[in-house]
C-alpha cells in the first residue's frame, strides 16, 4: 500500500499535512478510498501515535464524507455522536447570540477534530460547525472510538493533551474579551499569527468579518485599527491578508 511505504520515512506531527498534500500534489501519492483515510487519520495528533496496524484497524471503522462550501456539518441541538476529523478543508466553530449575533469560537484546519464530546456521552451540541471551503472529512462513530480509548489508553492521554490546550486557548480569549480594549485584542491576535511563524510576514487565515467575530468586534473597526498600525509604523499591509510586522514590541507594549 501506498501509504505504508510512505511510513518509512518519518514526517513530523507539525510538518506531517503540509509533506502529505505536497506529495500528492507532485503526483507521488495516489491514494485510493482507504489511503484517504489513513492520511486522514494520521494527521490527528490524538492518533498519528500509534503503529501502522494499530492504525489500520482504526481506519476501518472511519467513513469519508465530503461538504461543499458553507455547508453545515451540525448545528445546536444535533446529537453529538461522532468525532469528526478535517482531512481537506477548513471548519469554522460558532455561536449564535440571542441577538442572532455570530461568536467565532475556532477555525479548524486538516488534523484537527470536533464533536469530541462524543467520547463521553451522547449529548447535544451547543454550537455550529460550517465548512468555509470545499472540506473532506473522515467520521467515527462514538461506540468504535471508546472502544478504541479501551484497547488503546494512550489516545487518552492524548485526547486529554488537546482538551487541555483548547481550554487555555479558550481561557485567553474570554480574558481578552472581558478585560481588554479593542486595540489590545486585536494587537494581541496579530502576535499569536507572528508566534506561530517563523517570518516577519503574517497571513490572515480568515476573513476580517470572522477575525472581527472571533476577537467581539466589528470588521470596520478590524480594518481601522490595522490601518492605525500601519500608520504608526507597527506594520505594513502588502496584501489585502498578507501583513509585515515591523515593530513587534509597540504591539506587545499596548
Amino acid at each position: 500500500m501506498l501509504v505504508d511505504r510512505c511510513w518509512s520515512w518519518t514526517i513530523k506531527p507539525e510538518k506531517m499535512r503540509e509533506d502529505v498534500y505536497r506529495l500528492r500534489e507532485c503526483g507521488h501519492l495516489n491514494p485510493n478510498a482507504n489511503d484517504m483515510q489513513q492520511l486522514c487519520i494520521s494527521l490527528v495528533p490524538i492518533f498519528n501515535h500509534l503503529k501502522p496496524g494499530e492504525m489500520k484497524e482504526i481506519v476501518k471503522t472511519t467513513r469519508h464524507v465530503t461538504y461543499e462550501r458553507n455547508q453545515e456539518i451540525y448545528g445546536p441541538e444535533d446529537h453529538s455522536d461522532h468525532l469528526y476529523i478535517v482531512h481537506r478543508g477548513r471548519v469554522k466553530i460558532y455561536r449564535l447570540s440571542e441577538a442572532g449575533k455570530e461568536q467565532l469560537l475556532r477555525i479548524l484546519e486538516p488534523g484537527d477534530f470536533m464533536g469530541e464530546l462524543a467520547l463521553f456521552s451522547a449529548s447535544t451540541f451547543d454550537h455550529y460547525a460550517v465548512t468555509m471551503e470545499k472540506t473532506e472529512l473522515c467520521i467515527m462513530r462514538r461506540s468504535e472510538l471508546q472502544t478504541f480509548l479501551m484497547k488503546y489508553p494512550a489516545i487518552s492521554l492524548k485526547v486529554l493533551e488537546e482538551f487541555s490546550r483548547r481550554l487555555e486557548r479558550t481561557e485567553i480569549q474570554v480574558s481578552n474579551l472581558t478585560s481588554e480594549d479593542t486595540e489590545k485584542r486585536i494587537a494581541m491576535y496579530l502576535l499569536e499569527l507572528l508566534d506561530q511563524s517563523d517570518k516577519q510576514t503574517i497571513t490572515l487565515p480568515i476573513s476580517k468579518k470572522d477575525i472581527a467575530s472571533y476577537l467581539g468586534t466589528t470588521p470596520e473597526t478590524v480594518s481601522r485599527k490595522l490601518a492605525e498600525f500601519q500608520q504608526r509604523g507597527w506594520l505594513e499591509q502588502i496584501a489585502p491578508k498578507k501583513i509585515r510586522i515591523l515593530d513587534k514590541q509597540a504591539l506587545i507594549g499596548l
